[in-house]
């Protein structure tokens, strides 16, 4: 009897060593990151989300005559210099646009290069031909794209059209109110201060964060479904499209990319280059 006392007193103890030894490999364990499982060193972007220097007037939101700013005029011009000064301070070697093929971004590029279009208000060529050439680059990419509801209704505009028949487009939203005060203080402020500080305040964390979310005001909650519908398979993908595109002429983490687009579309891509373990996203005031 006392033998098998023995024998479990044994078994016990070398259980509880065990379970303590189990502990204590559990506890002093490494814990790995996500970004453990992904390169550190990645391709490079400076997104330069801006206003459409030509106001083309294309947006919901309309800037008023009176609140229009000339970037070709003083004191903008000379803004604008400064402006173009502090991007360059990223050092691209690959610049990107808000341009279709239409647009034939190539050809004028090559075309400006000789002197034309200098006189054109676009931030195209104001910002990003500006820079090109200022490094020697030889192509200027075109990266924007148009949405699948636009692919859709190419093949079908009726069926498309009934996806989107529900949708109240003017019902009434307090926050796309909030969002038009907003907006119009924008124009008021960029008549009173820099260009470079106007860039850096619309290219802030918290700007782009705001205007993702005037997006899901107004007519997007309606439609039992269909304004969210409308939304993902137009403005959603259609950023989708542009990012797509950015990572077709990303060939090495050495890249450094500098893209000038619509600051709706910054908004927007932030989230993507932010997700994305083949990008760092360099904030804009960061220079």
């Amino acid at each position: 009897m006392k033998n098998l006392h023995l024998i479990l007193l044994a078994i016990i103890i070398t259980s509880c060593n065990n379970q303590t030894e189990t502990v204590e490999k559990s506890e002093h364990s490494e814990l790995k990151s996500p970004s453990y499982f992904f390169p550190s060193k990645r391709a490079q972007v400076l997104m330069v989300g801006s206003f459409h220097f030509a106001y083309p007037g294309l947006d919901d939101y309309k800037t008023s005559e009176d609140d229009k700013i000339d970037v070709l005029k003083e004191p903008k011009k000379s803004e604008l210099t400064d402006l173009i000064e502090y991007i360059k301070k990223f050092k691209p070697n690959k610049i990107a646009v808000e341009a279709k093929p239409s647009w034939q971004a190539g050809k004028k590029y090559r075309e400006y290069k000789t002197g034309k279009h200098n006189d054109k208000r676009d931030e195209r060529y104001q910002i990003g031909m500006r820079v090109a050439q200022a490094f020697k680059l030889d192509t200027l990419y075109s990266i924007d794209a148009h949405s699948l509801q636009r692919d859709l209704a190419k093949k079908d505009s009726v069926l498309v059209d009934s996806l989107f028949e529900n949708i109240i487009w003017d019902t009434p939203d307090p926050y796309w109110d909030m969002a038009e005060k907003w907006l119009n203080y924008n124009d008021q402020l960029i008549k009173e201060i820099p260009l470079l500080d106007y860039f850096k305040y619309m290219n802030s964390r918290e700007y782009h964060q705001y205007g993702y979310g005037v997006y899901l005001s107004g007519s997007f909650s309606t439609g039992n479904g269909q304004g969210a519908d409308r939304l993902s398979i137009w403005w959603y993908n259609r950023n989708l499209r542009i990012f797509s595109k950015i990572i077709n002429i990303t060939e090495s983490e050495e890249d450094r990319i500098l893209l000038v687009v619509g600051n709706g579309h910054a908004a927007v891509l932030r989230q993507l280059f932010e997700s994305s373990p083949q990008y760092d996203l360099i904030e804009f005031d960061s220079l």
